[in-house]
């Protein structure tokens, strides 16, 4: 149905450029500083979550606990860890497909907003040039909950003065594809559909997707 949706939400991370590697290198960087191993592998449970849940998973994996004081200082050494890592990062680090598509959401008057759970969400986006194609932004500075509890894309909806069903997210994460459906919104899973069970539809790029059908 052409125009069924009147906003798009896009997850950070992984949707719409790749910080993924610059987490996953911080997190490698910080295990291994506390003396155990951390893979790509186990770099996959932390996506789409918080960075104190995944500080949690990560001390887990090395079989480590800390107090709640000292986890909150680990947490900012990660931190500054990536943040040295993005801090260099420009527009050519956009995924494939993320300008065109933006644009082409622009010049429809469709609404667009970022929900994400990264708290260096402005940096990012100054970084990357992109902020004036967002009318809404909903990340880790103003939310309480971490997907998959649907809060950042409802607050987003709201900024956006749009109904929750009138959203479409694009989400690369299973906990971001949940708080999507969890927010009663269409989500389209930025990646392999057995990575991203739930969703409504799946596309490998920003590229690939079919606006006509969506929008």
């Amino acid at each position: 149905m052409s125009g069924k949706y009147k906003a798009a939400i896009f997850d950070l991370d992984g949707v719409l450029v790749d910080t993924a590697k610059y987490h996953f290198l911080a997190w490698k960087e910080l295990a291994e500083s506390l003396n155990f191993e951390f893979t790509q592998k186990d770099n996959e449970l932390l996506k789409g979550v918080s960075r104190m849940e995944s500080l949690n998973i990560l001390l887990h994996l090395g079989g480590l606990a800390f107090s709640d004081e000292e986890k909150e200082k680990i947490a900012r050494e990660k931190n500054e860890r990536y943040v040295e890592y993005i801090s260099k990062i420009d527009e050519s680090d956009l995924l494939p497909g993320t300008v065109a598509l933006l644009e082409e959401l622009q010049y429809r008057e469709i609404k667009t907003a970022i929900g994400s759970a990264s708290k260096n969400t402005p940096l990012i986006i100054e970084r990357l040039g992109i902020k004036k194609y967002f009318g809404a932004i909903s990340d880790g500075n103003i939310i309480k909950r971490a997907k998959p509890d649907p809060e950042v894309f409802i607050k987003a909806a709201s900024m956006l003065s749009v109904l929750p069903g009138d959203c479409v997210v694009f989400e690369d994460a299973r906990a971001g594809i949940q708080a999507a459906k969890n927010a009663g919104m269409y989500a389209v899973g930025v990646g392999k559909k057995e990575d991203l069970p739930g969703a409504d539809e799946w596309i490998a790029s920003l590229g690939e997707l079919n606006t006509d059908k969506l929008f």
